[in-house]
């Protein structure tokens, strides 16, 4: 019988602004140096104003698309808030993070990460300006 393993990684995105920035091969390459075989990857972001998703990385527009609505759906006015310290975009940047998912857990099997076809992982960046973002990694598996 094998005993369960646990390994963390920190992965450092380096963001050009708001929209999608995928990370799939980096996670997915930390995953086969650890030789699991079976087991779940959890990725935490760890900001307020980002956050993580799955989503399809075949074309482009389906990213851009979710950044629109993302966009109508949460403008930015200053009419809307009352935070205003970090700028027009910090509120509505907090918003949509909210709406969004801060944490993700994605199962191992033969030793990857079990996606879909067409499914990638993607650091949501809401806010206008680029910015650098921190998501924690943590395997638990065999």
């Amino acid at each position: 019988m094998s005993s369960l393993k646990q390994a963390q990684h920190f992965i450092t995105v380096e963001t050009r602004g708001q929209g999608l920035h995928e990370i799939t091969d980096r996670v997915g390459g930390w995953v086969a140096e650890l030789a699991m075989e079976t087991g779940i990857v959890t990725l935490f972001c760890r900001h307020t104003s980002a956050s993580l998703t799955i989503q399809e990385n075949a074309d482009p527009d389906v990213q851009r698309d979710i950044e629109a609505f993302l966009g109508r759906l949460v403008p930015e006015s200053p009419n809307l808030y009352r935070h205003m310290m970090e700028g027009p975009d910090d509120m509505p940047a907090h918003i949509k993070s909210a709406l969004t998912d801060v944490s993700l857990s994605i199962p191992l099997s033969a030793g990857r990460l079990v996606l879909g076809t067409w499914q990638g992982i993607f650091l949501c960046e809401h806010r206008s300006r680029p910015h650098r973002r921190e998501v924690v990694l943590h395997a638990t598996g065999q």
